[in-house]
């Protein structure tokens, strides 16, 4: 990035790299403190640590919970992921909470939804969430053929670009992807590799789609987190306990002293040697 120069809204970026990047460029050349180079008006937030590039390269699979790789993280430090969104009642109180703590997470979207409920994920977009993929609708991929696996997940690609970008792509700008369930194929693993698509699992998970109250849940998550130290959380964003537990799960991570890492694509130079030349 030496000598470059950043124009303050490149018209062909997608929106939904805008915020993450100008995140990540303001941090670097200012200085600034994580909340503030988050854009964060407020003291005391627990803001975003650092802004973390990853390539499909490096990371084609990550998740210890379904692969043996994961994100390159430090002690007490945690990638915040929800699946299963839009949804027009829980997903707002979702991105109020982050908002009022300054905080970047990754949105893994179903098509179905997005295509439904397209301002709220340029919603998500515009307030600097990473806006990612999880088919169109939802289905246990390995209960079904491979045909109809990649129609599903080009289907659900080509939806929530729709809704953030305005043009149907199969060709996803964030190059990430996580399986519903976790229930992959080696088919299509293949497919999402060979297609430089960064396939997501977690470290651990809130069992937010079990039957419990906010409280609950919470402690469980906690209780998990303090197990494993460090790693990528999955939430759902469709879920009414989780909006209503995730303001005190924050504050749990700022006054326990977890630093919040965003995760956004590589430059598409790095993503591929080749466009490079």
């Amino acid at each position: 990035m030496t000598g470059a120069r950043i124009k303050t809204h490149p018209p062909n970026w997608p929106p939904s790299l805008v915020g993450t990047v100008m995140v990540a460029l303001i941090g670097l050349s200012s200085g600034l403190s994580p909340a503030k180079a988050a854009g964060c008006p407020r003291e005391g937030t627990l803001g975003v640590s650092r802004v973390l590039a990853v390539d499909a390269k490096s990371f084609p699979r990550v998740g210890l919970k379904s692969f043996p790789q994961t994100l390159p993280l430090a002690d007490h430090e945690v990638v915040l992921t929800f699946d299963d969104g839009p949804s027009q009642k829980t997903t707002p109180r979702v991105l109020t909470a982050l908002a009022h703590e300054c905080v970047r997470a990754t949105f893994f979207m179903v098509g179905k939804s997005a295509a439904r409920f397209p301002e709220l994920v340029r919603r998500v977009a515009v307030e600097g969430h990473t806006v990612a993929h999880h088919t169109w609708s939802h289905p246990m991929v390995s209960q079904i053929t491979f045909d109809r696996a990649k129609e599903d997940i080009d289907r659900g690609i080509a939806a929530v670009e729709m809704a953030l970008n305005g043009t149907s792509s199969t060709t996803p700008s964030t190059p990430f992807f996580r399986f519903p369930y976790f229930d992959s194929t080696p088919a299509t693993l293949d497919l999402l590799q060979s297609r430089g698509i960064i396939v997501f699992g977690a470290d651990l998970w809130a069992s937010d789609w079990e039957k419990m109250k906010p409280n609950q849940e919470l402690r469980l998550v906690t209780k998990r987190l303090k197990a494993a130290g460090k790693g990528i959380i999955l939430f759902h964003d469709t879920r009414a306990r989780t909006a209503a537990m995730m303001p005190a799960f924050l504050q749990y991570l700022r006054k326990n002293g977890y630093r919040v890492v965003h995760v956004v694509p590589a430059p598409q130079s790095q993503r591929n040697p080749d466009a490079a030349r």
